[in-house]
């Protein structure tokens, strides 16, 4: 059995070793939230500000997790995750909304999201989910 000093530091390795893109159409919001990611160890790889650049940025970095607003102008988050799944059906996102309706979950879970976040969150709250699901086997698609 581990000590809680050996837990903490293997914590410490999985955060370092994953890599995230941010993406939300507040460009103040993601700049605060890849710096807090930064001082948790979470290496920020890229960010972007609408669903067409989360597709465009998950081509070409493969980040380990992806953190995608659904509500966005233009190309939503909506867009942005069924392109990602397009590109890889396995790959892990982390959804973040306000809209609290059924109707958005539901659309989010057909889409085969890997966890919901919803706003206002505590951001200790989606670290701990970012763990979480990075340590987390690859979904099994049907």
């Amino acid at each position: 059995m581990m000590s809680s000093g050996t837990m903490q530091n293997v914590g410490r390795l999985v955060s370092k070793m994953v890599k995230v893109i941010v993406i939300d159409d507040d460009i103040d919001t993601v700049e605060v939230f890849c710096e807090y990611l930064a001082i948790k160890d979470i290496n920020v790889i890229g960010r972007g500000y609408d669903g067409k650049a989360a597709v465009d940025l998950y081509d070409k970095l493969r980040p380990d997790i992806i953190l995608l607003d659904v509500m966005m102008p233009d190309y939503d988050g909506f867009y942005g995750l069924a392109g990602i799944r397009e590109i890889d059906p396995n790959a892990k996102v982390v959804m973040v909304t306000a809209d609290l309706t059924s109707d958005t979950e539901k659309k989010l879970r057909a889409l085969n999201t890997s966890a919901i976040v919803y706003k206002p969150y505590e951001i200790d709250g989606v670290v701990d989910t970012i763990k979480r699901i990075a340590t987390e086997p690859a979904l099994l698609t049907q």
